[in-house]
């Protein structure tokens, strides 16, 4: 099991942010595949989305944490799965949002999923690191 003892407005602090990233690459992503399909860019597409594939299973993860009331407390199973498959994505989509920036992709879009990434992974990142194994 992990503990965290991250006080409410620290994880306040690294919560909001960190879901505001990853609302901001969900919504680029979006427009992007609304704009292009995967037609047009297929490869950048998939590339793309992967990053929010992982994004969403950190997410489910975590609102089953909160339905649970397992949030300060988790098995090491739940924190991977939850923090750790967010701050995967986050890192994930900041090298895919970097290596697509040529694909023709619109400067909005681009620049909404590289700094959303960039939200998610160190946020989430800094929540993951203040779980420690309990003794």
């Amino acid at each position: 099991m992990y503990e965290t003892k991250i006080s409410t407005p620290l994880w306040l602090a690294y919560d909001l942010p960190g879901n505001i990233g990853w609302i901001m690459y969900f919504i680029g992503l979006g427009r992007f595949l609304a704009k292009n399909g995967l037609s047009q860019h297929l490869i950048a597409g998939i590339f793309l989305i992967i990053p929010a594939l992982l994004m969403l299973i950190g997410l489910v993860e975590l609102i089953s944490e909160r339905i649970a009331k397992l949030d300060r407390v988790l098995p090491a199973v739940r924190l991977w799965r939850g923090f750790g498959a967010l701050t995967l994505g986050g890192v994930l989509g900041i090298l895919v949002s970097a290596a697509t920036s040529g694909a023709n992709i619109s400067t909005a879009n681009w620049v909404m999923m590289l700094i959303g990434s960039v939200l998610c992974a160190v946020f989430a990142g800094l929540l993951l690191v203040g779980y420690k194994r309990q003794k």
